[in-house]
């Protein structure tokens, strides 16, 4: 049987946890969170069709799996505490977590971007040299904001050349979508909602 590769995602999440789950040590319960994002959507799909429920049943313990709406924050609830895993980028696992002092491991690749990412310029014909001297929009602090650095690099552009404006990834739709709004950073699905616009 061949499988889709959304399928496959969830197979293999789905096998990297249980094995992750069947060497941790007594513990019986776990609490994992989620953002939308392309790559993590396998975490919602195997969360409501029940297939994270049958592989801890077959373990013998719970996994509770959380879909949040703003990604930093649901990092920031993991560095607390708050989640045993989270789906970050591995960038973002080297940032906030690491300078909280929570030791993280990379459970599972669960994408490579291939495209999931972008910059973002309202009017005709825009480059990211055009950036200079807007504000943009995104989530401060994340893999975007590395992004649009190293997108500005290569325009002969600094971060001091713009203004940055932290606009949580559950919001970065609606505020593209107003008229002050002329710059954004954004990963998949909000990046094809933002392109709609």
């Amino acid at each position: 049987m061949k499988m889709t590769r959304p399928l496959g995602l969830v197979v293999a999440c789905v096998l990297a946890l249980s094995s992750f789950f069947t060497h941790a040590e007594s513990r019986k319960s776990f609490n994992v969170c989620w953002t939308l994002y392309a790559g993590w959507m396998p975490w919602g799909y195997t969360s409501t069709s029940g297939i994270i429920d049958k592989w801890a049943k077959k373990y013998g313990i719970e996994i509770k799996v959380t879909q949040l709406n703003d990604y930093v924050e649901s990092i920031n609830q993991y560095t607390a505490g708050q989640f045993d895993g989270c789906t970050m980028t591995n960038m973002d696992a080297l940032t906030i977590p690491a300078a909280g002092g929570v030791d993280t491991t990379v459970l599972l690749p669960g994408s490579f971007s291939e495209g999931n990412d972008g910059v973002v310029v309202k009017g005709k014909g825009k480059t990211l040299a055009d950036l200079k001297g807007m504000s943009i929009n995104l989530p401060e602090l994340s893999v975007s904001h590395y992004l649009l650095i190293r997108g500005l690099e290569h325009a002969g552009l600094a971060e001091k050349d713009v203004r940055i404006v932290n606009t949580s990834d559950a919001d970065i739709v609606a505020a593209f979508s107003t008229s002050g709004v002329k710059a954004a950073v954004a990963w998949n699905p909000q990046l094809s909602a933002i392109n709609a616009v």
